[in-house]
């Protein structure tokens, strides 16, 4: 078996060398960018990505020019990493103490942290300027105030406000998830219309099952934090109850943009919907049943299924059929 390594690449448990070391003092600037680098978890910048793309298409029944797509995407970019890093910041007390979070940079053991919290703090800033400018002067500033809004949300009202306090904090602040899509057809569009609204709901409520997925799994790790996710303060049978109500709410909200988006992609969505429900059902069939629930079943299944329903969204934009019914 190959030893635990630190994100540095250091082994676990083990000092950092001098080109990683913040236990010698001496810090190259390559392991402190890639160090900031992974504190804007660019994982899930990547997933908000997808949601983004599909959404300009769709808002522009066609391909936006490549300049816009390219200014938008890396300033919803520069904007989710502003929010990971300075949530990184704050959490870093409870990231210390969950196992799946612990090797995140600035909590890292064994004297393998190589980034400094204020440096953090600054770099997320800085991001987050960055992003308002770029979406502004290259896009529109209704696109740069739908950014920040992202921002401050997932600091404020999530980060701060909702996630140690209430099993509701993934339902709220998951929204913060959600303004990529109305950043994407602002900046295209220069507006917010109901198309866009619908897509934010769908988002808003996927989140929960897809989060509620990964908790249940997790579940020790945030109790150890004193982090009131649902699986730690609900029984398994309420979890997925849950699960299964918002699902088929977000399935819903899927087949209320098919008026919009065309017989296409609603033949997609409902297809889509029914392989989301039958996961979500199983889930909670082998929670009655008693058996090992299977959490990250549903989890990677959630991501599967907002990509493929996000490409749907592409396609029937480009396609010259299939978006009329």
């Amino acid at each position: 078996m190959t030893q635990a390594t630190s994100a540095l690449g250091v082994p676990a448990g083990q000092p950092a060398t001098e080109s990683g070391g913040a236990g010698t003092g001496r810090r190259s600037f390559r392991v402190v960018a890639r160090s900031l680098f992974l504190l804007t978890k660019p994982r899930i910048i990547e997933l908000l990505l997808v949601t983004t793309l599909p959404t300009m298409l769709l808002a522009a029944r066609g391909l936006p020019s490549a300049g816009l797509i390219g200014v938008t995407l890396l300033g919803g970019a520069l904007a989710a990493g502003s929010a990971n890093t300075i949530n990184c910041y704050i959490d870093r007390d409870i990231d210390a103490v969950m196992k799946r979070t612990s090797r995140r940079p600035l909590v890292a053991k064994g004297g393998a942290t190589t980034v400094k919290p204020a440096e953090a703090l600054a770099s997320g800033i800085v991001l987050g300027a960055a992003a308002t400018l770029l979406l502004g002067l290259l896009a529109n500033w209704l696109a740069a105030a739908l950014a920040d809004a992202a921002i401050l949300f997932y600091v404020f009202v999530y980060t701060l406000g909702l996630k140690r306090r209430t099993a509701s904090n993934i339902v709220i602040g998951g929204a913060a998830g959600c303004f990529p899509v109305l950043v994407g057809w602002a900046a295209v569009t220069g507006r917010v219309s109901l198309a866009a609204i619908v897509l934010f709901a769908v988002i808003f409520f996927w989140t929960p099952p897809h989060f509620w997925a990964l908790a249940m799994k997790f579940k020790d790790d945030y109790a150890a934090a004193n982090v009131p996710m649902l699986p730690v303060v609900a029984a398994p049978p309420a979890v997925a109850r849950k699960i299964l109500f918002y699902s088929y709410v977000m399935v819903a909200a899927t087949l209320a943009l098919a008026p919009y988006a065309g017989w296409l992609y609603g033949g997609c969505a409902a297809v889509l919907g029914v392989w989301f429900l039958t996961e979500a059902h199983r889930l909670r069939g082998r929670i009655t049943a008693g058996s090992a629930p299977a959490p990250m079943r549903l989890f990677h299944l959630s991501i599967a299924y907002l990509t493929l329903l996000f490409a749907a969204i592409a396609i029937t934009a480009l396609l010259p059929i299939g978006q009329h019914w």
